[in-house]
């Protein structure tokens, strides 16, 4: 290539990694320093810490079961977090797919930051978990509230609300495209189930084959009682050229050939 920023800087793909899924409220938090934390004369700087982790290990457990002897806690070590809980547990699992993570300058150019070897899924802790569920119920009802504002018209002679001739015309137009709604099935007489039958076999003599809608169109009777008979009477094809369409039984065309030499 001829692009140095085309290639893949590959330098730091083994540094191991964390991938930590945590709610909205700490991802805000994290982002934004605790200037309270800070004195006014100087500035935040880049590496200032925003949270602590502390691995608690349990000696009573043996060491071949790591994952349950070791537990994380997360603390946010901002003091002005308001009603953000403070304190979280992660739970940490190392049954996920094989992941890296990448990063790209503003030149575009591509790096691997290294490869996830724990994966940790946050939530409030214990203590917490009552302020949490606060949180997000005045969250919820915040956003299920709607505002509603009222704005007093300068022009207030009418002019915005009196209904336009191109208004009038498009809603004529709409009301002659109305398509008429079809028939029902209840203003569909039903025959007799012999006249009916008789009228079924007479049909198969014309053509081997009908869908149940041109049968409707044929005979005008209800759809269910037309399905009743050709469940009787018929076979559905399922596949092949007639796909979708009745004929009848082989018993039946034996005795239509039969009464018609």
């Amino acid at each position: 290539m001829e692009n140095k920023d085309s290639y893949l800087e590959t330098s730091k793909a083994e540094r191991s990694m964390w991938l930590m899924k945590c709610p909205g409220l700490v991802s805000r938090s994290l982002k934004t320093p605790q200037l309270s934390s800070f004195s006014s004369s100087s500035s935040p700087s880049p590496s200032q810490a925003v949270a602590k982790v502390i691995l608690s290990i349990d000696p009573c457990v043996s060491n071949d079961d790591n994952d349950s002897s070791s537990q994380f806690t997360m603390e946010l070590v901002g003091t002005e977090t308001g009603d953000v809980p403070k304190r979280y547990s992660m739970d940490m699992t190392k049954d996920f797919v094989p992941m890296s993570v990448f990063s790209e300058t503003s030149q575009g150019k591509l790096s691997v930051e290294g490869k996830i070897i724990n994966k940790f899924d946050m939530r409030p802790h214990d203590e917490n978990i009552e302020n949490y569920g606060k949180l997000c119920r005045e969250r919820t009802n915040k956003y299920m509230n709607k505002s509603r504002q009222i704005q007093v018209i300068d022009n207030d002679n009418g002019t915005h609300m009196r209904p336009m001739p191109g208004m009038i015309i498009a809603a004529v137009f709409n009301e002659k495209k109305k398509v008429p709604t079809k028939t029902s099935d209840t203003k569909r007489t039903r025959r007799d189930r012999g006249e009916m039958e008789h009228i079924m076999f007479k049909l198969f003599e014309r053509q081997p084959t009908w869908t149940l809608r041109q049968l409707i169109q044929e005979t005008d009777q209800p759809e269910q009682f037309l399905k009743d008979i050709l469940k009787d009477l018929c076979v559905y094809n399922n596949k092949g050229t007639n796909q979708g369409s009745y004929e009848l039984k082989p018993e039946y065309k034996k005795a239509s050939e039969d009464t018609n030499p």
